[in-house]
């Protein structure tokens, strides 16, 4: 019989797991505040306008929206509210079922994702991308691929 007992966690190995939350909670909220101060638009609605403007006909159910950038539906809900009031998006009824809206991406919304790619790029790239050597980004990618198939997770885009 062999022994399935997991051994705990090392000093080390939680000082890296540290290191790791810190370190991307600082990006996150350094690229957040770069977009902000840039563009006016939160992280949020980047990434709901993000995901409106690769959809077809830039629209998309907003099931399927608040499954693809992973969020609660409630809390897409208050946030397409405040997005819909900007002019950023408009709220459909669906074609297909009365029961579902659609989230389509206003001229003015997709003008304001054109006017944000370009710096929130370029913060990524002085952030993220110069910090790493290319040996450096291959392991990243290693370690992000690994992490991914652990969870279950389908490789990102």
């Amino acid at each position: 019989m062999t022994d399935t007992r997991r051994r705990s966690i090392s000093r080390e190995e939680l000082r890296i797991w540290r290191d790791y939350l810190e370190t991307t909670e600082i990006l996150r909220a350094r690229l957040a505040s770069r977009l902000q101060s840039e563009s006016s638009l939160s992280s949020g609605d980047y990434a709901v306008l993000l995901a409106l403007t690769e959809a077809p006909e830039h629209r998309l159910r907003a099931s399927a929206l608040a499954a693809s950038i992973e969020w609660e539906r409630s809390r897409l809900s208050h946030h397409l509210g405040r997005m819909e009031r900007r002019e950023l998006i408009r709220r459909e009824e669906c074609a297909d079922d009365s029961r579902g809206a659609d989230v389509v991406l206003t001229e003015l919304g997709a003008q304001s994702f054109r006017r944000a790619a370009v710096p929130h790029l370029r913060a990524i790239q002085e952030l993220f991308v110069e910090a790493l050597s290319p040996a450096q980004f291959d392991a990243l990618d290693e370690v992000m691929t690994a992490l991914r198939q652990h969870l279950g997770l389908s490789r990102a885009n």
